[in-house]
C-alpha cells in the first residue's frame, strides 16, 4: 500500500503540470465529446433545478475547496449539467489534493467512460480498486435520488461496476466479467445482485459460455426486493424466458433505463445469432439522444467494430 501511495504521488505531481488537453482529448468547440464515428457530441441546456443544485453545491465548495466531498459533489453537480470535461477537471483537481481517495478515482472514471476515453477510465478505476483493498465499503449517496429515496450503491460496487463496464466497452470481456463477479459478491443488497448479474450474464455469453450465463441467472428472481434498477431486473427475468420479448421491446431508449434495456435486448439478439435484427436495433438506437447512457455507448462500440 506504501508503494501504491508513493506512485499515486508521483503521478500527481506530474500530472499537476499537465495543462487541460493532457487531461481531456481535443474536440469541437461546443462539443463534449466525438463518437467513434467522429460526430460531436453535444448536451442540451440544462433545466433550472440542475443549475440550482450546481449552485448550491459550488457555494460549498468556495466555501472549503479543500474538502473532498466538496470536491465530489462539486463535480458531480457540474457532470450532471451536461459538463462532462470540466467535471473530469475538477475530479481531477480532488485527485491532486487527495491522491488516496478511491472516490476522485471512480467518479473521473465515470466521466471518462461518457466522453469515450475507456482507456483512462480503466487506469482510474484499476487505481480505485487498489485503495479500497482492506478498506470498508460505504453506501454513496445518490444525485439523482430514486423515487424510494433509499441509496442502493456504494462506493466499492460503484467502481466494480463502472470498471466492469469499460472492460466491457474495450471488448475485454474476461476482465469484465472477472470485475462484474466481484461486485456480485460484495451481496451488497438485490438491486447490485440483478445489475451485476446483467453483465455477467452478457460477458457470459459474449465469450461462448452459454452453460454458465444460464447458471449466473439462478443468482435472480421474481422476487427480489428490487428498489431502483428494474431495468436489469426485467431483462435478467427476459433472459431467463419469464418476461415476454414484446414487454422488453417497449422501453424507450431516450431514457438511462430504457437505454440499458434496448441495449440489452439487441445483444441478445446477437448472441443467439440474430444479427440483423441486433445490429438493425442499435442503429436505430444510436440515433436518439442519449448518447451520455452506457447502453448508447455499448451500442456504439459493438457498431463500429462491426464495420
Amino acid at each position: 500500500m506504501k508503494k501504491l501511495i508513493a506512485v499515486i504521488f508521483v503521478f500527481c505531481c506530474f500530472s499537476n503540470a499537465y495543462s487541460q488537453s493532457h487531461l481531456l482529448p481535443d474536440v469541437p468547440e461546443g462539443a463534449q465529446a466525438v463518437s467513434l464515428f467522429g460526430k460531436s457530441l453535444t448536451m442540451p441546456a440544462p433545466s433550472q433545478k440542475l443549475l440550482d443544485n450546481l449552485a448550491a453545491a459550488k457555494a460549498k465548495y468556495d466555501v472549503d475547496p479543500d474538502n473532498a466531498d466538496n470536491i465530489i459533489w462539486y463535480g458531480r453537480r457540474v457532470a450532471y449539467t451536461g459538463d462532462f470535461r470540466r467535471a473530469i477537471l475538477i475530479f481531477s483537481e480532488g485527485i491532486r489534493k487527495h491522491p488516496t481517495d478511491a472516490r476522485m478515482y471512480r467518479h473521473r472514471g465515470h466521466r471518462y467512460i461518457t466522453i469515450r476515453e475507456f482507456d483512462r477510465a480503466i487506469e482510474d478505476f484499476e487505481i480505485a480498486v487498489s485503495l479500497i483493498k482492506g478498506e470498508q465499503d460505504k453506501i454513496e449517496p445518490d444525485g439523482a435520488p430514486n423515487p424510494a429515496g433509499i441509496p442502493v450503491t456504494s462506493t466499492h460496487s460503484n467502481i466494480y461496476y463502472h470498471l466492469g463496464l469499460a472492460y466491457y466497452l474495450k471488448h475485454d470481456f474476461e476482465n469484465s466479467l472477472r470485475v462484474y463477479k466481484m461486485g456480485r459478491d460484495l451481496n451488497l443488497n438485490d438491486d447490485n445482485t440483478a445489475s451485476t448479474t446483467h453483465w455477467i450474464y452478457m460477458n457470459l455469453r459474449r465469450l461462448g459460455r452459454d452453460v454458465e450465463a444460464k447458471a449466473a441467472l439462478d443468482y435472480v428472481d421474481a422476487d427480489m426486493n428490487i428498489i431502483e434498477v428494474h431495468n436489469y431486473h426485467k431483462l435478467d427475468m427476459f433472459y431467463k424466458g419469464e418476461v415476454p420479448e414484446e414487454e422488453v421491446l417497449n422501453a424507450d431508449p431516450n431514457i438511462p433505463a430504457g437505454a440499458s434495456i434496448t441495449y440489452g435486448v439487441a445483444n441478445w439478439f446477437l448472441y443467439n445469432g440474430d444479427e440483423e435484427r441486433a445490429y438493425d436495433l442499435m442503429e436505430k438506437f444510436i440515433k436518439t439522444n442519449s448518447w451520455g447512457s452506457f447502453g448508447f455507448i455499448a451500442a456504439e462500440v459493438d457498431l463500429k467494430m462491426r464495420k
